[in-house]
């Protein structure tokens, strides 16, 4: 946990405005400055699919033929932005899903591309009735749209959303343009998974990552594009009275893991992280 909280880590994008974060990124990728990569996929992520998949359903979904009279299985699309070393996009590619990791960096690309070459065909597969999806590793700009047409995701959208490191990574004044983002690029069905950390850093300590409390996911997520009111603190200021907005997500799920990264854990073991699942509210 210690590592994450570096001073270098955020010294090094006070040389950055928010808007060219992205080359901080890339910057410290070439340099092989990594201190967030922990080497696997989160457990909770694995958890979330198995516990809660009532919720999520499986990586495939049932779609009409054309001759109205059978049906076929299609495969679901998961996106993963800011995928660092895409151990979370092999991990979803091995539970039936076509994953596409999202990367600003081309260097983080570039050694995701070498790892999947690799490891080829061998990525297991965890329900032989599912199969498993593709591997693949974009370079793009999240908050733009030239790379969601090499996805075939323009018009339907994703099946499944994963965010881990990447909203805690984001500046601030980011937050509302990342879940505007994600509304559009989450399907009418689809689910957006949120693994919530860092939960108990203090806000002021500034970042990254960035303190992401539960609020903040709640505010900006049922608030799309506008504005959320932060105290001097920090902290999200939450009004009850505020209606979610029109196309804000919903909330359907929300709890603590079992397990996760050391990082999201106190000194005493104790887990502080959180799993949210989102969905569209209409």
């Amino acid at each position: 946990m210690v590592q994450l909280f570096q001073p270098k880590l955020s010294e090094h994008f006070t040389k950055f405005t928010p808007e060219t974060q992205g080359d901080g990124w890339e910057e410290l990728w070439k340099k092989d400055t990594t201190p967030w990569d922990r080497g696997v996929h989160n457990p909770a992520l694995e958890d979330a699919l198995v516990q809660r998949a009532g919720t999520l359903g499986t990586a495939l979904s049932e779609g009409q033929t054309t001759t109205t009279t059978t049906t076929t299985k299609r495969r679901k699309k998961a996106l993963v932005p800011g995928c660092g070393r895409g151990f979370d996009v092999f991990f979803l590619a091995s539970c039936g899903y076509d994953a596409y990791g999202l990367e600003y960096s081309s260097t983080a690309a570039d050694l995701c591309r070498q790892e999947a070459a690799k490891i080829g065909d061998n990525i297991p597969v965890r329900d032989e009735g599912i199969g498993k999806g593709s591997v693949n590793f974009l370079v793009g700009d999240f908050f733009k749209d030239d790379w969601v047409g090499q996805t075939g995701a323009g018009e339907g959208g994703f099946d499944l959303i994963y965010d881990y490191t990447f909203f805690c990574a984001l500046n601030p004044v980011l937050r509302p343009r990342w879940a505007l983002r994600m509304s559009q690029l989450l399907s009418k069905q689809g689910n957006l998974i949120c693994l919530e950390f860092p939960t108990a850093k203090d806000p002021q300590l500034g970042g990254p990552p960035f303190a992401s409390l539960p609020a903040a996911y709640m505010e900006h997520l049922s608030h799309p594009g506008e504005e959320i009111a932060y105290d001097d603190k920090g902290r999200v200021k939450r009004d009850p009275l505020r209606e979610a907005s029109a196309k804000g997500l919903e909330r359907v799920a929300h709890w603590q893991p079992e397990r996760t990264h050391d990082v999201g854990m106190d000194e005493n073991g104790n887990i502080q992280d959180w799993v949210s699942i989102w969905r569209h509210r209409n």
